[in-house]
């Protein structure tokens, strides 16, 4: 199996910094948060591009993509009843497919709870069509750039829009392209599924294409209760070849802790 860990970890550390510690501690790949790197993708030159690139390369460890996608700028909402938000939210989402294609990516998670939300006043009908309309727009520059968009469920406690794996494969097979796939995450799996997560794992694998490793209490794999053997036994049964990738929201200890402890984890639990 393949690891990778999220680059928000490791909190004010530098890029030249945090890619040679996760080579250094047996990463293969590194997720990207956008704004870690700077308030738009827009304001991030060609040639910083290509050096975000090759501190990668050089260190030995792959650009898997991006994550936490509409962090920053303000102002975006992919459902907005407003036409010209949801426009300016499309170019912004096509901003960040060329960064990431440009870094090298390609995966970009697409969580974002908030700039996802139904908003007070409107019907679910009217969001979820706008949700559709959204993706099946922006999902032919994924197709040119050789990106996967992963749309991740997430829980109540989070989002009002699409909190299961069932409704997020519903979106999927709306939109009806293979650039739109589906990301599962554990803490997510714990607080809005049904099923248990070797379950969900089992009846999503045909879409499924990226995966986030933590614990129910925001923390890394290993860090709470959360038993990732039968995890990781459902992704090896359903032939999951893609990143499993460390993403913790509680940065205690340490970024080296974090890393090093969840991978360990993370090897015993795959083995």
């Amino acid at each position: 199996m393949k690891f990778a860990i999220c680059n928000e970890t490791f909190q004010n550390w530098s890029w030249e910094k945090t890619c040679p510690f996760a080579a250094k501690t047996g990463y293969h790949g590194i997720e990207v948060a956008p704004f870690t790197l700077a308030d738009s993708v827009q304001e991030i030159s060609p040639a910083r591009r290509k050096e975000i690139a090759k501190v990668a390369a050089d260190a030995g460890v792959e650009i898997v993509g991006l994550h936490w996608l509409l962090v920053s700028p303000k102002g975006l909402h992919l459902n907005h009843p407003e036409a010209s938000i949801r426009e300016k939210t499309a170019d912004y989402a096509r901003a960040l497919i060329d960064f990431c294609a440009d870094i090298g990516g390609r995966i970009m998670v697409w969580g974002s709870p908030q700039q996802r939300n139904m908003l007070d006043g409107q019907t679910f009908r009217d969001t979820w069509l706008r949700t559709v309309d959204f993706f099946k727009g922006i999902v032919p520059h994924a197709g040119n750039r050789g990106i996967t968009i992963c749309f991740e469920p997430l829980t109540p406690f989070e989002t009002n829009m699409i909190t299961c794996a069932d409704q997020a494969r519903a979106l999927i097979d709306a939109v009806g392209s293979p650039h739109l796939c589906l990301h599962l995450d554990v803490k997510a799996m714990c607080g809005g599924e049904r099923d248990t997560i070797p379950q969900v794992i089992e009846k999503n694998a045909d879409l499924l294409r990226h995966f986030h490793a933590n614990d129910r209490n925001k923390r890394g794999p290993g860090f709470g209760d959360v038993d990732f053997k039968p995890i990781a036994a459902a992704l090896k049964k359903v032939g999951y070849s893609g990143y499993v990738s460390v993403e913790v929201f509680d940065y205690s200890p340490d970024p080296e802790t974090i890393a090093r402890d969840s991978l360990a984890y993370l090897q015993k639990a795959f083995a």
